[in-house]
């Protein structure tokens, strides 16, 4: 038998006795409301979200779309403000900062389009709708930032040797503009980057912002105090090399989405372990999981029954348990089971993974 995907409002969390705790690593707050990296799930999904039938899901992104409409228009101010005072100025480092809230915004700006993409319903072709949308957002977003690093280092390293003068007026008054505005931006977007791909992106791209007009700011500093011009190509390449490696983990969790790695903090062992202390579970095989958008964990396995428990205990129960253990323990709301008796199983028809 298949269990059709089912909200956490439908099944009662009750254990046999001997049914193993809820694993450390899946946090200690009893399955609701805590971090689970990029995999938490949405406490308002409904069966008919769950299982794409008709539904649309409220992505991770998606409960977080006011602040990223707030920290977008911060952002696209900055950039102006930071655009004039790196020409008044002729602070590369300056204007480096000004192209990366640019990128910011342009990044913010797809991921809020995705967000209502992926909200689109699921079709008969669709079966999971556009959610996977988001994914390939974060992925661009991802990429632009990588490009952004390379092309400010390039830069930097091209004008040594060279002398262009800095004027350090203009370019603190705008580098401290756009620290405070990234300092309120990443308070803004703090909760929602444990929950969501393109969230984190956004803050992760607004942390590397604060760092760099912090770095723009030292500089400035220094030219205003020694008229030592390098400092702002020195800043320039510490601006780049704080841009690389987010660029690299963003990327990193978006390759392992679409390469659909198990969620983070979901060991399929251990989740094996639980489910085998079901009474009357003989063997789970055939277990998958993964992420089909942030905020959107699946699971699937096969079990096997014995045949005196399908009999007397009745796989209703069963399969509750098993469900029931699957949310409360694992935090996974989308979740297919096929149930089977012993005596349907054929030697060797299953290849156990």
């Amino acid at each position: 038998m298949t269990q059709e995907p089912i909200g956490a409002e439908d099944c009662d969390a009750e254990f046999s006795s001997g049914h193993p705790e809820r694993p450390a690593s899946a946090g200690t707050s009893g399955g609701h409301g805590h971090d689970h990296g990029l995999t938490a799930p949405d406490p308002g999904l409904t069966a008919a979200d769950a299982s794409g039938a008709g539904g649309a899901v409220r992505t991770a992104t998606a409960r977080h779309r006011k602040r990223l409409i707030v920290v977008l228009c911060i952002t696209l101010t900055v950039f102006v403000v930071q655009l004039i005072g790196a020409f008044i100025s002729g602070s590369l480092s300056l204007l480096a900062d000004a192209g990366h809230m640019l990128t910011d915004g342009t990044g913010v700006a797809i991921a809020l389009i995705a967000s209502l993409i992926a909200g689109l319903p699921a079709t008969s072709r669709r079966t999971f709708g556009y959610l996977r949308v988001e994914v390939l957002a974060a992925l661009a977003n991802g990429i632009v930032l990588g490009v952004i690093a390379v092309v400010i280092f390039v830069q930097a390293v091209s004008r040594f040797g060279s002398e262009v003068e800095v004027h350090s007026g203009p370019m603190l008054v705008a580098a401290a503009i756009g620290g405070t505005a990234n300092l309120v931006s990443l308070l803004i977007l703090r909760s929602g980057q444990k929950e969501s791909l393109n969230v984190r992106g956004a803050y992760l791209e607004v942390l590397g912002d604060l760092l760099g007009s912090l770095a723009v700011i030292v500089a400035g500093i220094v030219i205003w105090l020694t008229d030592w011009m390098m400092i702002d190509q020195i800043a320039s390449i510490l601006i780049a090399l704080m841009i690389a490696p987010r660029a690299y983990s963003l990327l990193r969790d978006v390759v392992n989405v679409l390469l659909e790695a198990s969620p983070k903090n979901l060991d399929l062992e251990v989740a094996r372990e639980h489910m085998l202390s079901v009474p009357g579970v003989d063997e789970v095989h055939d277990v998958h999981a993964w992420t089909i958008t942030s905020g959107v964990p699946a699971f699937s396995a096969h079990v096997t029954v014995a045949d005196t428990a399908w009999n007397e205990r009745g796989y209703h129960a069963i399969l509750d348990e098993l469900r029931a253990c699957l949310h409360e323990h694992f935090d996974t709301e989308h979740v297919t089971l096929q149930l089977e008796p012993e005596s349907h199983r054929v030697t060797g028809a299953h290849v156990h993974r």
